[in-house]
């Protein structure tokens, strides 16, 4: 047995892995998961994984656990190996999907990964990490300003209203402009998804494949996998593309 934990922004994601394969996943809002049981002793986190009621005493004598996730740079989390985001997710891919040879876009909550897949092998990757503007968080503010949830939003993109702001805050100010122009909330919903196939188009270009695998969050948005299908991307989301993460850490370990 193998436990993956991805220690997302937004939700902290889990998996459990067999030689058989995929087990069980679960997640929690990570806010609410750090209070509930998260601890840090001396300069590294420990985790109630016990408490937590998704493992058995059984799973959790015997099961490796690898983590990663946001704050990879200053994460030590006790009894847990750590790894790389991008090592994780490129695992987790090439497990989910079976595929050797592609680019990764993977979209989080705060941040965007691209990373070129060769042969089984990482090549080389990108990270937008300073800017929310092309991320999760971008979709769930844009979605409140409209006042749609995201499942709404991910069902429109078509005739997208132009919105060109680069940052997420003055993108936010650009569609209450749109709003009061008095366009359809279809359309500003279609422009708001378009806005962020604009913003990861540039890093796809980097690393240039016949098929993109788009994991994280946001790859339940199905307007940005129509959008990106129209502008000529072949795009592939696994079966479980928000525990992508989870499951390259377990399969690793």
């Amino acid at each position: 047995m193998k436990i993956g934990i991805d220690l997302g922004s937004r939700k902290v994601k889990f998996a459990l892995v067999s030689e058989g394969g995929v087990v069980r996943l679960d997640d929690f809002d990570t806010l609410s998961f750090y209070k509930r049981f998260g601890r840090m002793r001396g300069d590294e986190l420990s985790f109630d994984l016990a408490g937590t009621g998704l493992f058995s005493p059984e799973e959790l004598a015997v099961a490796s656990v690898v983590a990663t996730g946001y704050g990879r740079n200053t994460l030590n989390l006790t009894g847990a190996r750590v790894v790389s985001e991008i090592r994780a997710h490129v695992a987790g891919a090439l497990f989910q999907t079976g595929l050797r040879d592609f680019t990764l876009l993977d979209m989080g909550g705060q941040d965007t990964k691209v990373a070129l897949v060769r042969d089984g092998s990482l090549q080389d990757f990108v990270m937008n990490d300073k800017c929310a503007a092309s991320s999760g968080r971008y979709l769930e503010n844009m979605a409140a300003i409209l006042e749609v949830d995201l499942e709404e939003l991910s069902s429109h993109w078509e005739n997208p209203v132009r919105l060109d702001a680069t940052c997420g805050i003055f993108g936010e100010s650009e569609l209450i402009g749109q709003i009061l122009r008095g366009y359809p909330v279809s359309r500003l919903c279609s422009g708001v998804n378009q806005t962020l196939v604009k913003r990861v188009i540039p890093m796809l270009r980097r690393f240039p494949s016949d098929r993109i695998v788009l994991t994280g969050g946001v790859a339940r948005n199905g307007a940005l996998v129509r959008l990106l299908e129209d502008e000529g991307f072949s795009v592939s989301v696994p079966g479980h593309p928000q525990h992508n993460g989870a499951i390259g850490c377990a399969v690793i370990g």
